[in-house]
């Protein structure tokens, strides 16, 4: 799933004339200060939806044109991010100046996601630009998806054996240890890519293995979220544990990603201390 975060006087009125433009099911949410602290709207006609995140503080809606619309006051992102994930193709994201996420920006307001493009005002955002900008940004990826895609695949009938694999952000190594707070990852465009899916298709040239997805998050990734996901889709446990260990070790080895480190004391990049 692709994300596009639009911050700024008039950007909301967007989010319609882009989600029309693109080219698959998209998930809108948007700021609403009408939503109380409860999460509690005034107008009888806002329905909690069942599947929200019980922490988000937010309401979310199905529309008649079946595309999700949220609203709400805050909450917790990557939660809702990572349900949407496994059933829209796009996310877009207006009034929240907070996230991590490719960010379009009306004014000068300084956010912590990736400016793809800054006005100063909304009527001078071209949609095509726009579209582009969706189109191009870094996806989104979850674990579930992964498995999702794998469960639907060729092989899928002869398999008797899902594994995978999760990275995370560690804190720390030891109890005395300087806490991490977050690692920002940057890797080669193009080759980065091109390497992790000729992994994939030599791993699923073995005898009893159908399917292999691997993904890694780039830009900043805070303590405790998801770096890394490995799914492999096998006909026994064998050939899959051994599979998704051969799978990581060999994304970890041959694949150019690098990594920042940021502690509550210092920032460094990772190979320039190992070298």
């Amino acid at each position: 799933m692709r994300t596009l975060s639009l911050v700024g006087p008039g950007t909301a009125d967007l989010l319609a004339p882009l989600a029309a433009e693109l080219d698959g099911r998209v998930a809108t949410v948007r700021r609403d200060d009408t939503v109380g602290g409860d999460g509690a709207r005034d107008d009888a006609d806002a329905v909690a939806d069942a599947n929200a995140p019980d922490d988000a503080d937010a309401v979310y809606r199905l529309g008649v044109d079946g595309a999700w619309t949220g609203v709400g006051t805050g909450g917790d992102f990557e939660t809702l991010l990572d349900r949407l994930a496994p059933e829209f193709d796009y996310a877009l994201v207006a009034g929240f100046s907070k996230l991590r996420l490719p960010t379009v920006v009306v004014g000068d307001e300084a956010v912590p996601g990736d400016v793809v493009e800054r006005a100063d005002d909304a009527a001078d955002l071209d949609l095509d630009e726009l579209v582009a900008a969706v189109e191009t940004a870094e996806p989104h990826v979850t674990l579930e998806t992964l498995v999702a895609e794998a469960k639907a695949g060729e092989g899928a009938d002869r398999s008797g054996a899902i594994a995978t694999f999760t990275g995370r952000v560690r804190a720390k190594d030891a109890p005395d240890d300087d806490r991490t707070e977050a690692l920002t990852f940057e890797k080669y465009e193009g080759v980065a890519a091109d390497r992790m899916a000729r992994i994939e298709r030599e791993l699923e040239e073995r005898e009893g293995v159908f399917d292999v997805r691997m993904h890694h998050r780039v830009g900043t990734v805070a303590d405790g979220e998801d770096i890394v996901f490995v799914v492999v889709l096998a006909g026994h446990r064998t050939e899959a544990f051994r599979t998704v260990e051969d799978g990581i070790n060999r994304l970890k080895d041959e694949v150019p990603i690098f990594k920042k480190e940021t502690t509550e004391s210092e920032e460094f990049w990772v190979h320039e201390r190992s070298e």
